[in-house]
């Protein structure tokens, strides 16, 4: 049995651009329903192990590793333990969702409300003209149909309304934001921003620009260095939807939510070629609904997105929504890279207090504003890191020593290890792509999502070079031991999903046009990951917001000339 409701404005996922795009629709003045595919989570009620110490943890804390081998398989394998036994709940089961991998791939999923809103880094960037200018420069993927100028009042929109801590540089390419107060670097990382930007004066060592709060903000509590925030924070003090965008949206009193609403596929008008409607499946029931509107936006993240325009088919749309010149689902990128650790000495009598929600990041400085001489690569990439000691679980490992005399050892601060990985920036290649296979049936019996992607030349030859440069700068710091590691060697580890819907001039070679409206479909907006045309060097999501309040307030302005 189908059901209808009529809204101005329907969200599809609730992320961290679904939340954005919620908030700013409602407060606009749209009745708007915000569709999410996962459960059910409150801000602070639900976050079941926010305080939960190891000691009284589910098999104390350790993996699961019955649960997460048939159940997580993909979701455990997480770097930087953003899954844990503490918020397992919010990640998807991946044996209840398969996917296809013609190559090997790693899709990061939560499913949740709020998205992976509750479980990302938080480093927040702009993106420099450089960024935006790079494809049309060399050759490789198609011109972005906006610059940064475009986008930099709605950059400045977001981060007054997140909080964004950080430290202005004054870099071009690296453009500067509006910042809370910094967080401190250790005794060890000032010495490395000494001595690299001593010995190379176009390289710049700076703190984190993150998405936590280090002084009270709209509302919200400054961050307690706790460092657990993929468990969910009852302070605030990290932005995600819960916090943040769908409280406000609420406050309007214009928004619906509606959970455990997983979108099958978005109405095509045939008449007016405009999205009538979304189709929903509920995830308890197994009940068809339909839901209407005037405005869809698409904010399901990169391949939840890709999925709900590729199953969109009809008449009209016979490969999916946006794919009439073959380009949905193609020149997928991410971010892949390498890593660098050492030990310094001289610095056994400092310390520092609690655990930092972030690290040091050193912007890109390969191949910026052109091709270096000695570079064999295109593009570049940047570094982000951090100097701490040992903690005493390491060097319990390490001792022989047991009773009294191992206790006397783990209570003393450990080494200082600074270590740097990079983020290398992966081209757009029409043959990494996602496509369906009606073949192979999933959860809901839609069609599983099938992964052909791979890093090419470009990327090995980038990240041999990011390797030797990250060697030489920890030497020239004074580390001893450098040990290089591979990092990030799987497309979709990095969980910088982006591309497959990207933006352009030419409907012939992208999917959205410069507002990020579907070519052809000018009521449905895609504002996620999926509608970047290229990959830069620093992490993408404060990009996403900006890209996401800007369409929106293009959208209003449409809607309210009776355009759409």
């Amino acid at each position: 049995m189908s059901k209808t409701t009529q809204f101005d404005a329907i969200v599809i996922g609730s992320g961290i651009t679904g939340g954005w795009a919620a908030k700013e629709l409602t407060e606009k003045g749209l009745k708007v329903l915000l569709l999410e595919r996962g459960a059910l989570v409150e801000h602070q009620k639900g976050y079941i192990h926010e305080f939960t110490p190891p000691w009284q943890a589910p098999n104390q804390g350790l993996p699961d590793r019955e649960l997460d081998a048939h159940d997580y398989a993909v979701q455990s394998k997480i770097e930087r333990g953003a899954y844990s036994w503490a918020n397992r709940q919010y990640w998807i089961n991946d044996r209840e969702n398969p996917y296809e991998q013609v190559k090997p791939f790693r899709w990061h999923r939560t499913n949740v409300l709020g998205g992976r809103s509750l479980t990302w880094g938080r480093q927040s960037y702009r993106w420099g003209n450089d960024d935006f200018l790079a494809n049309a420069r060399d050759g490789h993927g198609n011109d972005w149909p906006i610059r940064y100028a475009d986008l930099e009042p709605w950059y400045t929109h977001v981060e007054k309304f997140i909080g964004v801590s950080g430290q202005p540089e004054g870099l071009e390419h690296f453009p500067d934001g509006h910042y809370l107060p910094p967080m401190e670097m250790t005794a060890l990382e000032r010495a490395l921003k000494e001595r690299i930007e001593a010995k190379w004066r176009e390289r710049r060592v700076t703190i984190g620009r993150v998405a936590n709060l280090t002084v009270p903000h709209n509302g919200r509590g400054p961050c307690q260095n706790r460092n657990i925030c993929n468990r969910g924070c009852s302070f605030g003090a990290y932005f995600s939807s819960l916090s943040s965008t769908l409280p406000a949206a609420q406050q309007t009193g214009r928004l619906t939510i509606r959970t455990d609403s997983v979108v099958e596929a978005i109405d095509i008008d045939p008449r007016t070629k405009k999205a009538s409607g979304v189709r929903v499946i509920d995830a308890k029931s197994g009940e068809r609904l339909t839901f209407k509107a005037r405005i869809v936006f698409l904010c399901a993240s990169t391949y939840g997105t890709l999925q709900v325009l590729l199953q969109s088919r009809s008449a009209l749309h016979p490969n999916g929504i946006g794919n009439h010149s073959d380009q949905l689902g193609r020149h997928l990128i991410d971010h892949h890279g390498v890593a660098a650790f050492g030990e310094i000495k001289g610095f056994e009598d400092r310390n520092y207090k609690g655990r930092r929600p972030t690290g040091i990041l050193i912007p890109r400085f390969r191949n910026v504003g052109g091709q270096d001489a000695d570079a064999d690569f295109t593009r570049g990439y940047g570094f982000q890191g951090g100097a701490m000691r040992d903690d005493w679980t390491n060097t319990a490992a390490m001792t022989d020593d047991f009773g009294a005399d191992m206790k006397r050892n783990i209570a003393r601060p450990g080494k200082w290890i600074a270590f740097l990985g990079a983020f290398g920036e992966q081209l757009p290649q029409a043959h990494n792509r996602v496509t369906l296979n009606d073949k192979k049936l999933g959860n809901f019996g839609l069609p599983q999502l099938s992964f052909d992607v791979a890093y090419g030349e470009n990327e090995r030859k980038m990240a041999v070079d990011a390797g030797k440069q990250a060697e030489q700068m920890l030497k020239a710091a004074g580390a001893e031991r450098v040990q290089l590691i591979p990092v990030r060697t799987l497309p979709g580890v990095s969980i910088h999903e982006m591309g497959g819907a990207r933006m352009g001039h030419n409907p012939a070679e992208s999917v959205l046009n410069g507002h990020n409206q579907v070519h052809g479909v000018s009521n449905l907006f895609v504002t996620d990951g999926s509608a970047m045309a290229s990959a830069g060097t620093v992490n993408p999501s404060l990009t996403y917001m900006a890209l996401t309040v800007r369409a929106v307030d293009y959208a209003v302005a449409q809607f309210k000339a009776g355009k759409l």
